[in-house]
């Protein structure tokens, strides 16, 4: 699910256009190395390139597009009980009493939840590029806060 989702006190938020670049992105990659390896048997200068050479450059092209198909793992879920976070690698969960506020700073990439103590975690789900997704969702998330009694303060 790609959509901000905002029924009965739960929002979940999916970054919508990375997909758009991550996946060509990531076939292209994967195809360059494929085809390196496949063309690449002799080089010009007589450097024989083996079979275990050829399957090492595709195994490189299916790492780096596995590593730019991270860009899709994003995810904001919140119900009445919390937030969870989910960016490229890691996951938190987050109950609103620790939730200070939900904020997109003037030029930042993406949205933040602001934490106690001056620190916070930042929302890869919520994006700039995304434009009017991202306001929906911030405005999504902000109100079921506002629902669940944790006003924007």
């Amino acid at each position: 699910m790609s959509a901000s989702t905002s029924t009965n006190g739960f929002v979940q938020v999916r970054p919508k256009r990375v997909r758009n670049v991550a996946v060509p992105a990531a076939i292209v990659v994967f195809v360059v190395c494929g085809v390196a390896a496949v063309m690449l048997r002799r080089t010009s200068n007589g450097l024989l390139l083996t079979v275990s050479d050829q399957v090492a450059m595709v195994g490189i092209g299916a790492v780096l597009a596995g590593l730019i198909l991270l860009s899709l793992r994003p995810r904001l879920r919140a119900d009445e009980n919390g937030v969870e976070v989910r960016n490229s690698i890691l996951t938190h969960r987050y109950s609103w009493s620790d939730v200070r506020g939900v904020s997109f700073p003037e030029g930042a990439s993406c949205a933040r939840l602001e934490l106690p103590d001056d620190e916070y975690e930042s929302i890869s789900a919520i994006q700039s590029f995304d434009g009017e997704h991202a306001v929906r969702a911030m405005r999504d998330l902000r109100a079921l806060r506002r629902e669940i009694g944790h006003i924007e303060g």
